[in-house]
């Protein structure tokens, strides 16, 4: 059967140059030379101030209806806020920390910031709200050094800023300051008269110098600090424009809940309403089952023009979407564009989005994705086509240097480029670490042609090269393409799983339920009393091993067969890095903490727990 049309949009024509070296490695870059970029922050919001002065940039839930905040009134409470901040002390050496969520507050007081030449630290809310030693709050603290630490409401904070040895460091509360502690209101702030020093710092800031800083903890460890500068943040803007020229159509609108504490919200979705002088409506909820309704509140009243999103968010969304018709017609009224990342999109999910899109109107919506991360600003490449499937990752963007490096049976890719960031903060030797002799970031995936004989089909993503893995047969195991494979084989009952399998000779996985889809599936009331009940369901775990033993039947190998899974009921532990804010599972985290269960997974006599498939 055929499939019904894309709705039209506008991609640039894909074009990829290489150059082929004595060593075995290739450098791929985009024809198209980069064009010229705003110099820093400072520059857009004040464009879109004076050229759309009353147009919507931010807005966010009051009650029944949604304070807003224009463009005019944003650039000048932030100029309000710098001034307040200089005239705290805070400086490029002094920088804001952020401990709270989005808020239009929190987008003012950030402005504010670079409008002054400060460099910005917003950090992860669970670091703060969901910890039980606040360790990784202390190590942030201690590496930067802030001069000031913002709050939106105090008193949930104040067992953390409890924790920190705050001499000499301010603290601002939006509301409800923390209890014995001398806060500073917000309001002070938005008091302030701009003058002739802030005037004379934003005059004197350089694209090179740090705009904000983003820690990511990666595989292992405490988080790193990657600095972002003005030229990373706008320079990778206007390298998605120009690979994605539809974007100049019309100022976006979108709907939005990912953390400004990442790049996916911060440089990606933030910034790019800011270049394009859109407006983002802020969600207040989240891919869980307490706060997905809020999403779905907020699109049933807004109607974007894009939408993104990361994979689990996607797959929540869907249940709602496929119920509602009423929704489906609100979401896709102007809907233009669907964006995934974090993770491969299961092809599963990407159907049902094919499904309920046409369903409400008649046409597929383009589905496109990229590759990059918080060391990239995140866009290294793109797709800008019309693509039927997950995982591509598309070419590089104009301006980006891609190399492919052999690495044992795969291409390691490197990149370079004015998107990519100078360093670590304060870490010196992390920063020698993550590049090579040519300059290149060293950012630990790998990737292959679509086609090798028509390069300009682009990339797909080949995994980790960190994460693969041998069987004790020698034989590599690639974690990615099994990981995505697997989940949809199974779907729904898999919410998300890691690979397990390391010096063994066979695979296994252990994985986390998702609950909503297991209690469709189990009739038995007495089961839907906790996971732990849920996930022994007879009829879960034949729907399971039903799905995973149609896998194995189409990939028989030891390296790509699953024989085993483990499913667990204890969530992601965050202060054990084994999820990030975006919903992305660290593989190797969670093996190394869930070391029992791995040797659980495969015990010989098989434990009553253990599914064999």
């Amino acid at each position: 059967m055929t499939k019904p049309a894309f709705a039209p949009i506008d991609f640039a024509t894909p074009a990829v140059d290489i150059a082929r070296r004595a060593d075995g490695s290739m450098i791929l870059t985009n024809p198209e030379p980069l064009a010229d970029y705003p110099r820093h922050t400072g520059e857009l919001l004040r464009r879109w101030a004076e050229t759309a002065p009353g147009r919507t940039f931010l807005a966010e839930r009051a009650g029944d209806d949604w304070r807003r905040l224009s463009y005019a009134e944003a650039l000048a409470q932030a100029e309000a806020v710098a001034q307040g901040l200089l005239d705290l002390g805070l400086g490029p050496d002094r920088p804001l920390m952020i401990l709270s969520g989005n808020s239009i507050n929190q987008a003012l007081v950030t402005l504010g910031a670079m409008l002054a030449g400060i460099p910005v630290a917003p950090v992860s809310p669970a670091y703060s709200l969901m910890s039980s030693d606040y360790a990784k709050v202390r190590h942030i603290f201690e590496l930067l050094s802030p001069g000031l630490i913002y709050v939106e409401r105090g008193s949930m904070f104040g067992q953390v800023l409890a924790s920190l040895p705050l001499d000499g460091v301010a603290v601002v509360a939006a509301a409800d300051p923390p209890v014995g502690l001398d806060a500073i209101a917000l309001d002070m702030l938005l008091a302030s008269t701009p003058g002739r020093s802030l005037a004379a710092v934003e005059a004197g800031i350089d694209p090179d110098d740090t705009a904000k800083i983003l820690f990511t903890s990666g595989s292992t460890g405490m988080p790193k600090g990657v600095v972002n500068t003005h030229r990373m943040m706008w320079a990778n803007q206007q390298q998605g424009v120009q690979v994605w020229p539809f974007y100049l159509a019309q100022p976006p609108v979108m709907v939005d809940w990912l953390p400004w504490n990442h790049t996916f919200g911060s440089n990606f979705n933030f910034n790019h309403v800011l270049y394009l002088g859109g407006t983002m409506y802020l969600d207040a909820g989240k891919p869980t089952p307490d706060l997905i309704a809020q999403t779905v509140r907020n699109l049933a009243a807004i109607s974007p023009t894009e939408y993104c999103n990361v994979p689990i968010g996607f797959s929540m969304l869907l249940d709602h979407l496929e119920r509602d018709a009423g929704l489906r017609a609100t979401f896709y009224k102007r809907l233009k564009l669907i964006f995934y990342a974090g993770s491969a999109l299961p092809q599963d999910l990407w159907e049902r989005l094919d499904a309920v899109a046409i369903a409400a109107t008649g046409k597929r919506v383009p589905m496109i994705s990229a590759w990059g991360s918080t060391e990239t600003a995140p866009l290294a490449t793109a797709v800008h086509w019309r693509i039927e499937s997950a995982g591509a990752i598309g070419l590089p963007v104009p301006g980006v240097e891609l190399k492919l490096l052999p690495n044992g049976d795969k291409l390691e890719m490197r990149v370079r480029g004015p998107n990519v960031m100078p360093g670590y903060l304060n870490r010196p030797d992390l920063t020698a670490d993550a590049f090579d002799d040519g300059g290149f970031y060293k950012i630990g995936d790998a990737g292959r042609f679509v086609d090798p004989d028509d390069p300009v089909k682009g990339l797909v993503f080949d995994g980790r090269v960190t994460e693969d893995f041998k069987l004790i047969t020698g034989t590599w195991v690639h974690v990615g393409g099994i990981r995505v494979a697997a989940l949809a084989a199974a779907t729904p009952v898999l919410q998300d799983a890691v690979v397990a399998g390391h010096d063994r000779d066979r695979i296994g996985l252990l994985a986390w339920p998702n609950v909503n889809a297991c209690k469709e599936i189990c009739a038995d009331p007495a089961a839907h009393a906790s996971v732990a009940a849920l996930i022994r369901s007879p009829a879960v775990i034949e729907h399971l091993r039903r799905g995973l033993a149609a896998y194995n039947t189409a990939h028989p190998g030891s390296s790509t067969r699953v024989a085993r899974v483990l499913l667990m009921a204890e969530p992601p532990d965050i202060d054990a890095n084994e999820i990030t804010d975006k919903g992305y599972i660290n593989q190797r985290a969670t093996l190394e903490r869930r070391a029992a269960l791995v040797g659980r997974l495969f015990a010989d006599p098989v434990p009553e727990d253990v599914i064999e498939i």
